[in-house]
């Protein structure tokens, strides 16, 4: 698995990824870029707090995800637009319909969330956009799918068009007037606790590629104000099991939660863990947080948001 996936960073260092960062004057050095906002757009990854300051994640008080772990960087901070902030993710979102992961109308999706934002306010000259979006996408389709209600083939010809919708978005958000915007695909379903559960590892895996792939082609010119952080290649290195210890991690293959939602949960169906709910009193009994990989079958624990948090800040740094 390590060797796909690096070959596959291989390609998109070789391709789009270059067309993102060198085309348009990238450097290696850290510039002066002092963002006065971060504001984000995306699902429960990047959700800050929606659900009453609770993310999906283990909810143990520290900076325990990604987009907080940006802001801080640049020595500012984030708060969920429920409570008037700018971060609009919102967790089971999906990038076009707000029929959401578990199926249930009404969550704003990613499209909405943009809607949402620009209905009051505008973008200043040196806000920094961070948008993702695909987990739940993904996870609708593969649902539809196990329901019988389509076939392998629709799944995937409908992620594929939900990764040009998000594609499309980056667009709205520069002709908008964001001048920063770093977008993010979907990580590889296929590695989760979910994919292995259910059987469907390498399914997840190529559905998560044609994703990205979709997302990636309408955007490769657009380097001047986007940078396209590849979270699908970092997530795979850190979640892997067999890379996992280089990270500081032990545990890369069950989640350290144990907060069942009998509700709709995660998006996989009632009595589910769902790391919404998740606590330090609701993880395995004697279980250490900071060496699990994954909160949740889908969702990662705060030491790996932190990890990809750092990676995105450090790649947005040497960007602008």
């Amino acid at each position: 698995m390590i060797s796909t996936w690096s070959r596959r960073a291989a390609m998109l260092a070789a391709g789009a990824t270059l067309s993102l960062l060198v085309g348009c004057g990238a450097s290696t050095t850290v510039s002066g870029l002092k963002p006065s906002r971060i504001i984000s757009f995306g699902d429960a990854f990047s959700d800050v707090g929606q659900h009453g300051g609770m993310k999906y994640t283990v909810n143990d008080n520290s900076v325990n995800n990604w987009v907080n772990t940006v802001a801080n960087g640049f020595g500012l901070s984030i708060t969920p637009s429920s409570v008037g902030g700018t971060g609009y993710a919102q967790g089971l979102a999906r990038v076009n319909t707000s029929t959401n992961a578990a199926g249930i109308s009404g969550t704003p999706s990613v499209s909405q969330q943009i809607d949402a934002f620009l209905a009051v306010d505008n973008f200043g000259p040196s806000d920094v956009v961070l948008i993702n979006g695909g987990v739940s996408d993904i996870v609708a389709e593969m649902n539809a799918v196990n329901a019988g209600v389509q076939t392998t083939a629709q799944m995937q010809t409908n992620v594929q068009q939900a990764g040009r919708d998000l594609a499309a978005l980056v667009v709205r958000l520069v002709g908008s007037g964001a001048n920063y915007v770093v977008v993010l695909g979907t990580y590889n379903l296929g590695q989760t606790p979910w994919a292995t559960a259910t059987g469907k590892n390498a399914l997840l895996t190529s559905t998560s590629t044609l994703f990205n792939d979709a997302m990636l082609v309408p955007i490769v010119s657009m380097g001047k104000n986007v940078l396209y952080v590849d979270a699908a290649y970092y997530l795979n290195l850190v979640s892997n099991p067999l890379s996992a210890p280089a990270y500081g991690l032990s545990n890369a293959t069950t989640p350290v939660c144990t907060s069942v939602d009998y509700g709709t949960g995660i998006g996989l169906g009632t009595g589910q863990v769902s790391s919404l709910l998740c606590t330090l009193n609701t993880i395995v009994n004697g279980a250490n947080i900071a060496s699990y990989a994954f909160a949740d079958e889908l969702y990662f624990t705060p030491a790996v948001q932190r990890l990809f948090g750092n990676y995105a800040y450090s790649r947005l740094r040497t960007r602008w």
